[in-house]
């Protein structure tokens, strides 16, 4: 295995990405922002972007936000 692979993620990696720890320390502020279509992404560009890069973390985000009824994509 080069690391070519693991290096074009990193690169790839939006600079706002919060990580996993900030992310889901206010990811229940960031589903009801969401819930309520109250400009979640434009406040909080940084847990938008990490949501989108985070497999695990966007399925928690899916999933509270479902838990609260909130818009299905």
């Amino acid at each position: 295995m080069s690391g070519w692979a693991e290096l074009d993620r990193f690169l790839a990696t939006d600079p706002r990405d919060v990580g996993c720890e900030e992310a889901m320390a206010m990811l229940h502020v960031y589903v009801e922002l969401v819930a309520q279509d109250a400009g979640a992404e434009r406040r909080y560009p940084g847990i938008a972007a990490h949501l989108r890069a985070c497999g695990p973390c966007s399925d928690d985000f899916e999933g509270l936000l479902a838990a609260i009824g909130g818009p299905a994509d």
